[in-house]
């Protein structure tokens, strides 16, 4: 029998710097807060307002133009169709459809993870009181402060049983990138008929996801941070069992025969096909689709995995250079790759980030954790500028 020979490693991505308009004085190191825009990206946005501008240069048939491209760039990326993806203003905008369309009975329960992003815990709550259940949060285990575990997974998975409505989940933490099985917590919604619902906004873009291996009834991600997009623009996943549902608006653009403007008075109940009846009013933004649509074709002209391994490698190494300074990180199987959220057991000066940003360094701070989360436009003198504001800071 053949040998199966191990697959090629993906080609690391040299620093992109050059694409974004980061002075050379600035070490921004703060993806997971919020991504600069590349400078095509951000000039495709220009000449979007530009348009506006000039409202006699947009005709009917771009009022669906851009949202179609979007739309198949996106789910290229996850590997859907186009017709399973609504264009939504944020996550928690596509976190509320998901809410007002799954069926939640009394004394069922809705799985939350400790410390989760509020967009994706708010409208869980609500829906919980409102159906008389209630909202289930799953505390970590091991040690935090020390960096020892987090095993998200297993605990979901245990917590997982016929009460259970809902598992509402990322596929990272925001705090500290500990990270989520969820092809495994997938499996076990599927077994014992259970909703998922994910806010990918931490993750997608950076680290590869794939809704037939995974199969969530609903994903959301808001383009803002890793898919380097404008602000108030995301996009929301829904599988095809789950298409039929209610919009949170009705919208004429929704309907069926939109595209014929001189008919919109023919008011029509039907919708458009698959999950564009879950469309935001408004959804033809001419200024901020281009910039999505400039990121995303980078995105997937540098390929998705390639980026994942690049941010690995790059974080691996920052871990190795700020262990001399008392910093830990959780370990990889346990972290997203492209995530560093790093404690300290002696702690940090209360200003540090004050002080860091003083020097031309810029990282987050949530919970204990230091949040560095660097992406392709960093370089080795942003690193080396990193580890010199800490040493002469701490």
């Amino acid at each position: 029998m053949t040998a199966k020979t191990a697959p090629a490693p993906h080609r690391a991505i040299d620093s992109q710097r050059h694409l974004f308009d980061i002075p050379r004085d600035i070490a921004w190191l703060n993806c997971a807060y919020m991504a600069p825009l590349m400078k095509p990206a951000a000039a495709a946005g220009r000449a979007g307002i530009d348009r506006k501008a000039r409202p006699w240069t947009i005709s009917p048939p771009d009022f669906f133009s851009q949202s179609d491209i979007a739309r198949k760039l996106f789910a290229d990326l996850i590997g859907a169709s186009p017709q399973d993806v609504a264009i939504v203003p944020s996550a928690s905008y596509g976190i509320a459809t998901a809410a007002a369309n799954l069926p939640v009975g009394p004394d069922q329960e809705i799985l939350v993870l400790a410390d989760q992003f509020p967009s994706n815990v708010y409208s869980w709550r609500r829906l919980a009181a409102d159906a008389g259940a209630s909202v289930r949060t799953l505390e970590r285990s091991g040690s935090p402060a020390a960096n020892t575990g987090a095993d998200w997974t297993g605990l979901i998975l245990e917590a997982i049983s016929e009460r259970t409505a809902i598992v509402a989940a990322p596929n990272c933490l925001w705090t500290d990138g500990s990270l989520v099985d969820l092809a495994a917590v997938g499996a076990a919604c599927r077994d014992k008929g259970a909703a998922l619902v994910l806010d990918l906004t931490q993750s997608l873009g950076a680290l590869p996801f794939d809704v037939k291996t995974v199969q969530p009834d609903f994903m959301i991600a808001a383009t803002y941070k890793w898919l380097l997009g404008p602000y108030s623009l995301g996009f929301l996943y829904v599988a095809p069992h789950r298409q039929s549902g209610r919009p949170l608006e009705e919208g004429w653009i929704a309907r069926a025969g939109s595209e014929d403007f001189a008919r919109l008075v023919d008011y029509q109940d039907a919708y458009q096909p698959g999950a564009l009846r879950f469309d935001m009013g408004e959804r033809s933004n001419f200024h901020l689709l281009p910039v999505a649509i400039a990121a995303l074709r980078q995105i997937t002209e540098w390929g998705v995995d390639a980026i994942a391994e690049t941010l690995g490698a790059r974080n691996r190494d920052l871990v190795d250079r700020l262990a001399p300074l008392g910093f830990t990180a959780l370990p990889e199987p346990g972290r997203a790759p492209h995530f560093l959220g790093l404690r300290r057991a002696a702690g940090v000066p209360d200003d540090l980030l004050a002080r860091l940003n003083a020097a031309g360094v810029y990282i987050s701070q949530r919970g204990d954790a230091l949040r560095i989360t660097q992406h392709v436009y960093n370089d080795d003198e942003d690193i080396d500028r990193l580890i010199g504001a800490l040493e002469a800071n701490l």
